[in-house]
């Protein structure tokens, strides 16, 4: 196999230690030195000072968990093109498997070239895409936390989340507070009902008759601290972001869009708002030149499926994992451009929801929108709407073409003739 990289390095990266593994080739004749050094601040200097020493142009390291990251950080002041590659790419020959074969194996693959270099950002992007995940993480919990508050509500059969949709809203809250002050009144529980409350009065007071014990109580109390908990951990979070997207914007090279101008551009797209925009851009970052076409960006998402073909047939695949954080996102703004009246998402998803099903239907939306991000990004343009009507405004043959198929397949033989034209 063809060495494409004379002096290079493979990492195999543990919780306490860092295996490295320096092959050189010189003359036709390959040799390999191995060792092993701390995870610690001196032990990597220590390990940069060693391949600088080698000469290494190239080092390589798989992506295991968060271990990669502080490595990644003091490397990457060498004067060498550093990589972080998938570890799933780059499994080893069964058997003999120990640290020392692993970072040889890594070195040998980059010798070679057959190593694929995963996407790092920039570590002001690093950081806000922690801070968004830290963020949605908690809202996770504060989802958790509800429905601990509404089973501990049904168990002492009140059933405030079956004439209430939001039981943690300005009436919910009232009601449950009220409850855990010892109100058992459901009159008077219902009188803290604000008037845009569509339930009936009787059926709001039925709902609140319940048998509610101390231990009710306590429960309803702890979760509901636990819940205002974590919303002043997310405000924290969003006054964070702010102030880090401020700073990105300030300390940005003169010419180049800001941050929050992109954050802008991507809400002109249906579904998308600003929350959505940032944790998108926190994503997939903000130059689009590391990914040469759209496809290879959806590819990198896992928002297309892969390719499983054998013996001259193409099997059935399903998406990838992909980046888990970005596809979730698109999904949620997807549904909510598959509402918006009168667009193309909407039009295609209905389309699609009649062949594939919705979950199917659903993904091929969120990978249109991610190839219109990818677009407006690189070419610094506004979203513009194809229209509800796209589909019907296609070629006069393709949809002939199709309509044939379709009888077809219902068994009719179809021959086509045209109108003669007007004299």
């Amino acid at each position: 196999m063809e060495v494409m990289r004379q002096r290079c390095a493979g990492l195999d990266v543990h919780k306490a230690m860092v295996v490295a593994c320096i092959r050189i080739t010189a003359g036709g004749e390959i040799t390999r030195e191995c060792r092993t050094f701390d995870t610690s601040t001196s032990g990597l200097r220590g390990l940069l000072a060693w391949l600088m020493e080698s000469g290494c142009s190239h080092v390589a390291m798989e992506a295991t968990g968060v271990y990669w990251k502080p490595v990644w950080n003091i490397l990457s002041d060498g004067r060498f093109d550093l990589i972080v590659a998938n570890a799933a790419h780059i499994k080893n020959v069964p058997g003999r498997k120990t640290d020392v074969n692993d970072a040889t194996w890594i070195a040998d693959l980059l010798a070679c070239g057959l190593l694929r270099a995963s996407f790092v950002p920039e570590p002001e992007i690093q950081e806000l895409r922690s801070f968004l995940r830290a963020r949605k993480q908690l809202i996770r919990q504060q989802s958790s936390h509800i429905l601990r508050i509404q089973k501990t509500l049904e168990e002492a059969n009140i059933k405030l989340a079956s004439v209430i949709t939001d039981i943690m809203g300005l009436s919910g809250r009232r009601m449950i507070k009220a409850i855990i002050a010892g109100e058992t009144d459901p009159m008077r529980l219902a009188a803290l009902a604000h008037r845009r409350i569509k339930a009936p009065r009787e059926m709001l007071i039925e709902a609140l008759r319940g048998r509610v014990t101390d231990y009710h109580r306590f429960m309803l109390q702890l979760y509901l601290e636990q819940h205002d908990a974590l919303a002043a951990a997310v405000d924290k979070i969003d006054r964070a972001v702010d102030a880090a997207i401020a700073q990105m914007d300030e300390e940005g090279a003169a010419g180049q869009a800001t941050f929050c101008a992109l954050s802008m551009l991507l809400c002109s797209i249906p579904g998308i708002g600003m929350l959505a925009a940032t944790t998108i851009l926190a994503e997939i970052g903000t130059d689009m030149s590391r990914f040469p076409t759209s496809g290879h960006l959806l590819a990198w998402a896992g928002m297309c499926p892969g390719q499983n073909e054998s013996a001259g047939k193409r099997k059935s695949s399903r998406l990838r994992k992909g980046a888990p954080w970005l596809k979730t996102m698109l999904v949620q703004c997807a549904w909510a451009a598959s509402r918006k009246k009168d667009s193309y998402y909407r039009a295609q998803f209905n389309r699609l929801r009649s062949k594939r099903g919705a979950k199917k239907a659903i993904c091929a939306v969120a990978a249109s929108m991610l190839t219109a991000i990818y677009h407006m990004l690189k070419n610094g343009a506004f979203h513009q709407d194809l229209g509800a009507d796209h589909f019907d405004r296609r070629s006069t043959e393709a949809k002939a073409k199709r309509l044939v198929a379709q009888l077809v397949k219902l068994g009719f033989q179809v021959e086509l003739q045209a109108f003669a034209a007007a004299a």
